[in-house]
């Protein structure tokens, strides 16, 4: 595998995943990462928004630890994150079911006015969330949709995710819809 395009898979595995920064994956991440969306966006728990969060990203666990978790030990490490997304880019078209949940999970995350696109704004507040700084968000944000040229749509944006998890091209627009610019 590329250097580059571990890099980025490693990034997101750190800063999305390992939400606990134990060094793996596990059902205690996504646990972590359901509190902090719904207090971020004021759901409560219960509340409609906070049961489709849990049901949503519990789903998505279970694909991932039952396509990535090859020695069955309840987490992903390091290791078989990064074989599973090699498999995935080796594969063409073929996207997991929980890849997809995850994908459009994350496109409904980020158009938080529900308007069925991303803009700037929206784009800032979720990613800086994630410790993101707003002027890496702002060069991202410019970078994936070519200065503002491109309407991030669900189609848009399935595109650009595909080309994130497989590309590697340093340039494709598709590197920067996790927020960040380089990846040193």
């Amino acid at each position: 595998m590329a250097d580059f395009r571990k890099k980025k898979l490693m990034y997101v595995f750190s800063v999305f995943f390992d939400v606990n920064r134990s060094g793996t994956i596990e059902k205690k991440d996504f646990e972590i990462a359901i509190e902090k969306i719904c207090r971020t966006r004021g759901w409560a728990e219960g509340s409609a928004e906070q049961q489709k969060t849990r049901n949503t990203l519990l789903q998505v666990w279970e694909g991932l630890q039952q396509r990535a978790d090859a020695n069955k030990d309840g987490q992903v490490s390091e290791t078989e994150w990064v074989q599973m997304w090699e498999d995935f880019a080796k594969s063409g078209d073929s996207v997991l079911e929980w890849q997809s949940r995850y994908r459009d999970f994350m496109f409904q995350h980020v158009d938080s006015s529900g308007d069925g696109t991303i803009d700037l704004d929206e784009f800032i507040s979720v990613y800086t969330s994630y410790g993101i700084s707003e002027d890496e968000c702002r060069k991202a944000y410019s970078k994936f949709t070519n200065n503002q040229s491109v309407q991030v749509t669900p189609q848009v944006f399935e595109k650009l995710w595909r080309e994130f998890f497989s590309s590697t091209d340093p340039e494709a627009p598709g590197n920067f819809i996790f927020g960040k610019t380089s990846f040193d």
